[in-house]
């Protein structure tokens, strides 16, 4: 809610200013620290991925028994003419290979049901942690940070963490393992034949690393390109009417189309260092078949090794360029994963609001006296507001003017510790509000603001959303005052119309006396309008005014106000210009003076 809720949307901007996170080891480290909070989960899919791997590297052996057994059953051909083949052998292995395949099969299958929970219950705890995270975030984030920017970044962000965590992160570990046993068993068969393997598997993780590195800004480029598309839409969905309005649609068409196609190009890079690596991986693996072939060839002539065990040799150097394959693709959409990681880590790293003090004072009975002693804010490092003084006292009604961008919503923001003041105290009944619970200070205050937000519920819920637990008749009674219960009684459900903000069955209008019936149903001690009454008609002003009038007494008031006719009454009008409250008093008295508040009331009702 920065000056005068004026900001504008950002219809031609052509790209959205974000910081490339590149800790990855600090990331990474994050998330291994909360994946050690599910350690027994994970040991427990480490220990049925060793059983899987165990039946696995088992299997070969027992077909290199069958082979073997087969080739010698064809030799006695030479020897006796005739074949001789012990079947009973070949019977007992297959159902051995079948126990082995279907042990493994269970084995990898408790591991995926497993790190599934581990990865959603990792992700729903970042989930927590951001819900919790973005209602400490002081306004100032909300002020400089596009909507559909921090939406992307908790929505497809988490997604795609959590969809390499389920997935990815089980194949990697299972790779590794795959990978270690794999090169031991093929060491026990053959060093020379295991060297030329290491060699061409040494290859492709030089490859692998290669072109990781390289993919990881891919990655980082094409989520931040993503959320800039996301924050566009956002803006534009929202902001149809403005676009249509001015004419806009070329210019919108244009700016998506630029981000549409960074977003095309950085996704292409992104996809295209992902699936190359595959054929890189698989030529090395190639060439280590041939060579391994050919000399395997040459041991079984020598009778150094026997054909079954050549085939268990593949079969393991199969295992281990496989999951390397595996793993490198993996390993690239992991890349994909830590950048979508750090940015969320970002929002889960700003900083929050100031702790509130430990004395943490009560006002029981609130009355409603306010006091600005020298406060000054600003900002930036220029201050906006410098050394205000202002003594309010209870129950009066102040009226709050001035040109736009003059300060006076930011008053408001101080009042409320929507921002921290550099300098000076604000007290409410001589109490400073830096020693209140932000909770219970906010509690003394009912806000409307110039624009209305409305949830996707009931009527009845809507305006209950200022009271816990509201009864029927509070409800009523606060839509009566706000002279919307006639509009809603004329609706199909009544109080149980369900409705949200961009309902456009309710005008404006009806939106912000609903809104107004919120703040009545509140019943605060201090009132705060914000240009409440703007988006209404003057027939249906006066009727508000008037309801207000009546909630107002013995209230401390603020008014923001451009229509001055609506704050003749007030008993204090604070001008402010620049920051600062250049003149207050009466209506009668600003208008003697023939200062700022003369110039803006003529200019209003003088022709």
């Amino acid at each position: 809610m920065q000056e005068e809720n004026s900001k504008d949307i950002a219809f031609l901007n052509d790209d959205m200013s974000a910081e490339k996170a590149k800790d990855t080891k600090n990331t990474v480290k994050r998330l291994f620290k909360l994946l050690l909070n599910q350690k027994w989960k994970l040991i427990t899919v480490i220990f049925f991925a060793i059983v899987s791997l165990i039946f696995t590297m088992t299997a070969p052996l027992i077909f290199s028994k069958a082979i073997n057994t087969v080739v010698e059953g064809i030799k006695n051909v030479f020897v006796t003419g005739s074949f001789n083949i012990d079947f009973n052998i070949i019977k007992r292995l297959s159902v051995l290979l079948i126990t082995i395949y279907v042990i493994s099969s269970l084995s990898n299958y408790v591991q995926q049901y497993i790190m599934a929970t581990v990865s959603q219950n990792l992700v729903l705890s970042i989930r927590r942690k951001i819900s919790k995270k973005l209602t400490k975030l002081p306004l100032r984030y909300y002020d400089t940070h596009k909507k559909g920017e921090v939406l992307s970044r908790v929505s497809n962000d988490l997604e795609k963490l959590a969809e390499t965590l389920q997935t990815g992160l089980m194949q990697f570990i299972t790779a590794v393992i795959t990978i270690i046993g794999s090169v031991i068993l093929m060491f026990s068969i053959s060093y020379v034949l295991a060297l030329i393997a290491i060699v061409s598997i040494i290859m492709g993780i030089v490859v692998t690393l290669i072109v990781g590195k390289k993919s990881f800004n891919y990655f980082t480029n094409r989520q931040e390109s993503l959320g800039v598309f996301n924050g566009q839409i956002e803006e534009y969905f929202t902001g149809q009417m403005v676009v249509k309005t001015f004419n806009l649609e070329d210019d919108l068409i244009n700016t998506v189309e630029k981000s549409n196609n960074k977003l095309y190009l950085d996704e292409k890079k992104a996809q295209f260092i992902t699936y190359a690596i595959n054929p890189l991986i698989r030529l090395m693996n190639q060439m280590g078949y041939v060579l391994i072939a050919a000399l395997g060839a040459v041991f079984v002539i020598q009778g150094k090794l026997s054909i079954g065990i050549i085939q268990a040799f593949f079969q393991y150097l199969d295992q281990a360029s496989e999951p390397l394959t595996e793993a490198a693709y993996t390993l690239n959409s992991m890349q994909a994963a830590i950048a979508s990681a750090e940015r969320v880590f970002e929002i889960l790293d700003e900083e929050e609001e100031k702790e509130d003090c430990l004395e943490n004072k009560i006002i029981s009975n609130p009355k409603g006296n306010i006091e600005f002693e020298d406060v000054r804010f600003g900002y930036d490092k220029n201050l906006l507001i410098t050394g205000m003084n202002l003594n309010v006292k209870a129950g009066e009604k102040v009226a709050i003017v001035g040109p736009t961008g003059a300060g006076k919503t930011t008053l408001i923001n101080l009042l409320m510790r929507f921002y921290e003041i550099s300098h000076g105290e604000i007290k409410i009944d001589g109490v400073d509000i830096t020693k209140l619970e932000r909770s219970h200070l906010r509690s003394l205050f009912g806000m409307v603001l110039q624009d209305s937000w409305l949830f996707d519920g009931t009527i009845k819920e809507n305006i209950s959303y200022s009271k816990d637990r509201a009864e029927y008749s509070e409800v009523e009674n606060a839509a009566k005052l706000a002279k919307i219960d006639h509009f809603i009684k004329t609706l199909p459900s009544g109080y149980g119309t369900v409705l949200n903000d961009e309902d456009s069955s309710v005008s404006q209008g009806q939106k912000q006396l609903l809104c107004i019936a919120r703040a009545i149903l509140a019943n605060p001690s201090i009132l705060i309008l914000d240009e409440a009454t703007s988006s209404v008609d003057t027939r249906t002003e006066l009727e508000i005014q008037n309801a207000m009038d009546n909630l107002m007494k013995g209230r401390t008031s603020f008014i923001i106000a451009h229509r001055l006719s609506t704050i003749k009454n007030a008993d204090k009008i604070l001008v402010m210009d620049k920051g600062n409250i250049v003149e207050q008093g009466s209506h009668d008295e600003l208008l003697n003076k023939n200062g700022l508040y003369s110039d803006i009331y003529n200019s209003q009702f003088v022709r």
